[in-house]
């Protein structure tokens, strides 16, 4: 099984060996180890010839455990040590071909110079709708049915925040046991008024002048929107009678 790129085994989304996964699918598993990264970020690696990913007859990309390893790699390359994409594609070719090569070392690195921060760094995590069909593999008219019922609401550019992806599968995954987007309006209603509660009790601290309060007015936020999710968790299964693994 597959759970991150790092080649080893972790928490996250899973793959079963030699099966092929969705651009959608291959972000979630990116995100256990970047949070950051984006669809568009994995685009414009496959443009770079840093993955080649095959298509289906619809023209979607379909991505092997093979291809999600290498895009792990590449990332961390970036991050770690900062090297150019033509640098770690000639690399990772070589590595590929059998060929006995070291990593390539910037002349900062080698003289035990701080680093700068790299350059070209994604953007907030946003995605474009014709991303997001594909991501999804979704149709146009379900992600407008979806948007009709507020499962899913564009920001004012148009575009999606990074979650959307995620949203999107579940609500297609949930219409296959013949759950109706019509019947998730109360999840959505929930999950508003839970948002709402956090809002409530950080909303103090972000008003704060001191900037020190306001960012522990986001670390506060992350804290109980997980111990929300717990319990949430912890009362469906409880209503259910059913223990989650």
């Amino acid at each position: 099984m597959l759970r991150t790129p790092s080649g080893g085994v972790g928490n996250g989304a899973t793959a079963a060996d030699g099966e092929l996964m969705s651009i959608g699918t291959v972000l979630n598993v990116l995100r256990e180890e970047f949070p950051e990264v984006t669809i568009s970020k994995i685009r414009f690696l496959e443009s770079e010839g840093l993955v080649e990913p095959r298509r289906t007859p619809a023209g979607y990309r379909k991505f092997s455990a093979e291809d999600v390893e290498r895009l792990g790699r590449v990332l961390r390359m970036q991050r770690d040590h900062y090297l150019p994409l033509k640098v770690i594609r000639e690399y990772l070719d070589a590595v590929e071909r059998g060929e006995a090569v070291q990593l390539p070392v910037l002349g900062r690195q080698r003289d035990g110079e701080p680093l700068p921060a790299p350059s070209g760094a994604p953007p907030g995590a946003r995605i474009g709708r014709d991303e997001l069909l594909e991501a999804a593999e979704i149709a146009e008219g379900e992600l407008e049915e979806w948007e009709s019922w507020g499962l899913l609401t564009p920001m004012e550019d148009g575009a999606y925040d990074a979650d959307a992806v995620t949203v999107a599968s579940l609500v297609r995954a949930l219409g296959g046991f013949g759950i109706e987007p019509r019947h998730l309006r109360l999840m959505k209603a929930a999950a508003d008024r839970e948002a709402g509660l956090v809002e409530q009790v950080v909303a103090p601290l972000r008003r704060h002048r001191n900037p020190q309060t306001r960012a522990h007015a986001e670390a506060r936020a992350k804290e109980l929107a997980a111990l929300t999710l717990k319990l949430h968790s912890a009362l469906v299964q409880s209503a259910l009678g059913v223990r989650l693994p």
